[in-house]
């Protein structure tokens, strides 16, 4: 029997994450191939004939598993219904802005967006965020969406936790499917703190710890950290544009685990309401390892943290609590 469709909202509809976005959920990558979905696209009036023009090549585009299409620069319209939303608008960082006027900025649109999504959206929706600072957009959202259960607002790490599996593929030359349980622990910024300590290798005679495989601590504790914190950086200066296709498809992982559950024995990387685990403070979003199953995620409990480890997870919660303390003051 065929399912009933899906709502899935897409902000920042016509902009470059969007644009690769939309298809990938259109053809299934997100909710899996047998679930059919309504695509909901918001951006703003300025972008209004870009939109119309996405969603002339959704329509060319014959996606039989596409069932109706939302475009519009209204919020409500937008949010009304949706059983999935993928928060990827928000206002970036341009040259001479301090920090502060960024977060202004995202304050005023997350909480605007969150007051649609609490008023319209469907019981039990599932809020991604992916526009930085991402971390904090999702705690403003959050704030101003108080009857989505606090389990329902995440934010995007994944990114990051598919960066660390590709270079440690790369590294010792095994398929990225062969290697997991990295971890991304804190926040979606270039004091994010990518884990191996817990990570395994699916070898020919069975799972091998990556840093048994590696045997080269020295690049495991600061190059491989670097390169995966400043991973977006370097794409933007090689591509002149942010990685919005490896983007795009880290987002439809993200949902499609949350939704359809992990493999066993995996974890994956998700930011998600602290509860003090791992002595994080409560009250942030940060990213730790979740397994999940039945559409809830489950924070990973009784890792070994090594002092290492501890300093580098300690350091980026302070960041978060800082960054919390800088948008809290943008609400006064």
């Amino acid at each position: 029997m065929a399912k009933d469709p899906m709502r899935v909202l897409v902000t920042g509809a016509a902009g470059q994450i969007g644009y690769a976005l939309v298809p990938m959920i259109a053809r299934g990558i997100m909710l899996g191939a047998d679930q059919p979905v309504i695509l909901h696209m918001l951006d703003i009036p300025q972008a209004a004939e870009a939109l119309n023009g996405v969603k002339m090549e959704l329509v060319d585009a014959a996606f039989p598993l596409l069932k109706g299409i939302v475009a519009t620069t209204d919020v409500v319209e937008a949010c009304t219904g949706v059983n999935v939303a993928v928060m990827v608008g928000g206002f970036p960082r341009k040259e001479g802005m301090e920090r502060k006027d960024v977060m202004s900025k995202n304050v005023s649109i997350y909480k605007s967006q969150a007051s649609a999504l609490e008023a319209h959206a469907a019981p039990n929706c599932k809020v991604l965020v992916v526009a930085n600072p991402a971390n904090t957009n999702a705690l403003i959202l959050k704030e101003f969406a108080p009857s989505i259960p606090e389990k329902n607002i995440s934010c995007l790490t994944r990114l990051d936790h598919n960066r660390a599996l590709g270079q440690i593929s790369e590294r010792l030359n095994v398929q990225v499917t062969d290697v997991k349980n990295v971890i991304i622990w804190g926040n979606h910024s270039s004091s994010q703190y990518p884990d191996v300590n817990h990570a395994t290798v699916n070898t020919p005679s069975g799972e091998k710890p990556v840093r048994e495989l590696v045997k080269d601590d020295e690049w495991l504790n600061a190059g491989f950290i670097a390169t995966v914190q400043q991973r977006g950086a370097a794409i933007i200066k090689a591509r002149k544009f942010s990685s919005a296709l490896s983007a795009a498809s880290s987002a439809c992982d993200h949902i499609r685990d949350w939704v359809l559950g992990t493999p066993e024995g995996t974890y994956v990387s998700m930011g998600v309401y602290s509860d003090g685990s791992y002595g994080v403070p409560a009250g942030l979003i940060y990213s730790f390892p979740v397994t999940c199953s039945s559409g809830e995620w489950t924070i990973v409990q009784g890792l070994p943290i090594d002092e290492f480890s501890r300093k580098k997870m300690d350091a980026t919660a302070q960041e978060l609590s800082e960054e919390k303390l800088l948008a809290y003051s943008c609400l006064e």
